[in-house]
C-alpha cells in the first residue's frame, strides 16, 4: 500500500477506546486525522497520547447526534484539511441492560441519536466533500457490532442501531458507486476498552447464566481500521468482523 501523507481522515467518538486506537493507526499510516467527540479535553489528551501535533491533528468537540453540531464539525474540518478521503463512524453508546419494557423512551432515542443518526449525519456531509472535491471519491467505514449479527440479552436500542448500520453501510455502497465513494462496516467483538470492562467481570449470556468473556487489545481494531481505509479505491471490504478468539459467538458459545 502507498503510504496516505496526504490524505485525511475523520474518527467519530475518538476520545477514548477503539476511536482512539482508530486514529492512533490511521496517524501512524500517514493519514491527516480529525478526531471528534462531545470531550474536547478528552480529544486534545488522545491527540496527545497518540503522538499527534496540530500539523497533522485536529480536536473539534461535536454531538454527532445533532444535525447542527456536524455541520459546525465538517467546517472546521474543511477550514484545516480542505478535504476528506476517510470517515469512521465509530460513535456509539447502549442502554442499560434492563427488560426492554423497562427502558425510557429518552433511553431509546439516545441511543438511536448517537448510533444511527450519528453515522447518517456524517455521511450526508462526508458524501457532500468527497462527490464534490478533487480528486472525487473517499472511504466510509462504519462502526457495526456482532450485535448486528446476533444481540445480547436486553439490548434492544443498541442491537437495533447495529442492525440498521449494515443496512445503511449497504446503502452507501451502492448510492456512492457513481462517485468513487466506498462503504464498509466492522463488526468488532470484545475489545478491551472501558465499555467492555464489565465483560472481563462476568456479563449475562442468552441462556441466563454469567460469564468471564475474553477480550483482545484494541490496537488490533485500529489496525483493523488502517487495512480497510488503505484499500485503494476500486475495492472494498463490505463487511470484516475482528472479535476475541475465544468469546462465545461462533457457534453456541
Amino acid at each position: 500500500m502507498n503510504t496516505a501523507d496526504t490524505k485525511v481522515a475523520l474518527v467519530t467518538g475518538a476520545g477514548t477506546g477503539i476511536g482512539k486506537a482508530a486514529a492512533k493507526a490511521l496517524l501512524k499510516g500517514g493519514y491527516k486525522v480529525v478526531l471528534t467527540g462531545r470531550n474536547l479535553d478528552r480529544l486534545k489528551l488522545a491527540i496527545s497520547v497518540i503522538g499527534g501535533t496540530d500539523e497533522n491533528c485536529l480536536a473539534v468537540a461535536c454531538d454527532v447526534g445533532k444535525p447542527e453540531e456536524v455541520k459546525k464539525l465538517f467546517a472546521a474540518l474543511t477550514t484545516k484539511f480542505a478535504r476528506i478521503d476517510v470517515l469512521f463512524n465509530n460513535a456509539g453508546m447502549g442502554a442499560p441492560a434492563i427488560p426492554m419494557e423497562d427502558l425510557t423512551y429518552e433511553q431509546w432515542m439516545n441511543v438511536v441519536n448517537a448510533n444511527l443518526c450519528g453515522a447518517f449525519l456524517c455521511s450526508q456531509e462526508a458524501i457532500r466533500m468527497m462527490k464534490a472535491q478533487s480528486p472525487q471519491g473517499g472511504r466510509i467505514i462504519n462502526n457495526g457490532s456482532i450485535s448486528a449479527h446476533a444481540p445480547r440479552p436486553m439490548s434492544a436500542p443498541y442491537t437495533a442501531t447495529k442492525h440498521a448500520i449494515s443496512g445503511l453501510t449497504k446503502t452507501i455502497a451502492l448510492d456512492g458507486r457513481p462517485f468513487n465513494i466506498a462503504c464498509g462496516q466492522i463488526d468488532i467483538g470484545n475489545a478491551a476498552t472501558e465499555m467492555t470492562e464489565r465483560m472481563a467481570a462476568g456479563i449475562l449470556q442468552a441462556d441466563q447464566s454469567i460469564k468471564v468473556e475474553p477480550r483482545m487489545d484494541v490496537d488490533h481494531v485500529g489496525e483493523a481500521v488502517l487495512h480497510m481505509a488503505q484499500l485503494p479505491l476500486e475495492s472494498n471490504i463490505l463487511s470484516m468482523t475482528i472479535m476475541a478468539t475465544n468469546m462465545p459467538f461462533v457457534g453456541r458459545g
